[in-house]
């Protein structure tokens, strides 16, 4: 393998995509100023669809996300100018904050502007979310409230033999659902099982429906709530994190974290570092114990961009054990299956420093970090 090669090829298609992010900047700047010469009539959709060969629905979304550049996310703009991200990035901070006063739209850009560099699309999302939470929690609880009044079982038919059911639901009990369904395929997925873990999942949700009744207020699955002590406490309100989801307010930890039947695993975290204090357990060295903590610290799999639960995740030593790989807090994290077999591969290096914070240099030399959560 040619690693310089690697490292300029690396570099090109960075310059490439920072070029492309500074083009996307400046044609929404432009649209936003088309939009203003034609008084925002609803003629623009029309030309601009016609102008760029789009639907005239796509043209809408160009401007509506054109004019929240303009007037209420400046940060993020120019965060497209710089070429940090791509309108696709900048749409997810722009849908998330439709819902927020001007101001508070402005508040949440301005604090996002420090934590856009090396997020990807979906944790771009999560990010904002959880500013929001924090800036509107008022609001943010009240929408929480209204949307998981609103839940609803949809059939949609996507044709060739197959439908999809799409299930909005309150978030314990869609994680609890997921873990438990994985849990279970993971469970028959023997040697002689020739279905993949993606069709037994699918095969264990349709065989509970068909064959079991069961209550929605009871989910049966080990799903982590992580919330700071002093909101456990009762002396803030700050939002709370579900593994694999992100941020909740504090009503709804509250009322999780204190069910007289909850399965959930309460996990109490310190309020300035985030990290885990208490997670139920009695002792610490047993390797079960260890391994426990380690899902419980890092909540997904520590690849960056990666969100997949640590519930699910391979426990590995960064290092091998040949060569001194430990096996305590400092030297383990969790990996999904994919990502635990990316780093075995020649030429990446994972390495965890004393504050449990992950660097990982691929092949081309670049380096990433990843906090043990985020």
């Amino acid at each position: 393998m040619d690693r310089n090669r690697a490292t300029e090829l690396l570099k090109e298609i960075q310059v490439l995509e920072g070029q492309k992010c500074r083009v996307e900047a400046a044609q929404l700047k432009l649209i936003a100023e088309l939009n203003e010469v034609e008084d925002r009539s609803r003629g623009v959709p029309a030309e601009l669809a016609l102008g760029l060969s789009i639907t005239e629905n796509a043209a809408m979304k160009r401007i509506a996300l054109a004019e929240a550049l303009a007037a209420r996310l400046p940060k993020t703009l120019t965060a497209m100018e710089s070429g940090m991200i791509d309108s696709y990035k900048a749409t997810k901070i722009f849908e998330a904050t439709t819902v927020l006063t001007e101001q508070r739209a402005r508040d949440v850009d301005a604090i996002m502007a420090d934590r856009l560099a090396d997020k990807n699309p979906p944790g771009l999302r999560r990010a904002v979310n959880r500013v929001i939470a924090q800036i509107d929690p008022d609001g943010y609880a009240a929408r929480v409230r209204k949307r998981r009044i609103g839940r609803k079982l949809e059939l949609v038919h996507r044709g060739e033999g197959t439908s999809s059911l799409v299930i909005d639901v309150p978030v314990e009990v869609g994680a609890a659902m997921y873990v438990r369904a994985d849990r279970d395929a993971r469970a028959l997925k023997t040697k002689d099982e020739p279905r993949t873990l993606d069709q037994l999942r699918a095969d264990v949700i349709a065989d509970r429906c068909l064959r079991e009744t069961g209550t929605l207020h009871n989910p049966r699955a080990d799903v982590h709530l992580y919330v700071d002590l002093t909101t456990l406490a009762g002396l803030n309100d700050d939002p709370a994190e579900v593994a694999g989801y992100g941020p909740i307010p504090a009503w709804l930890a509250k009322e999780i974290a204190f069910a007289r039947h909850s399965t959930w695993r309460r996990v109490v975290t310190d309020p300035v570092t985030g990290l885990p204090v208490d997670v139920g357990r009695n002792c610490y060295h047993p390797p079960p114990d260890l391994s426990r903590f380690i899902r419980v610290r890092d909540r997904e799999c520590r690849e960056p961009g990666c969100h997949r639960l640590a519930q699910a995740d391979e426990i590995d030593r960064n290092g091998p054990w040949a060569h001194g790989g430990g096996t305590n807090e400092l030297s383990l994290a969790g990996y999904c299956k994919r990502h635990h077999e990316l780093k075995d591969l020649p030429y990446w290096t994972h390495t965890i420093d004393d504050a449990g914070v992950l660097t990982i240099t691929t092949p081309a030399g670049a380096t990433y970090t990843s906090p043990p959560w985020s």
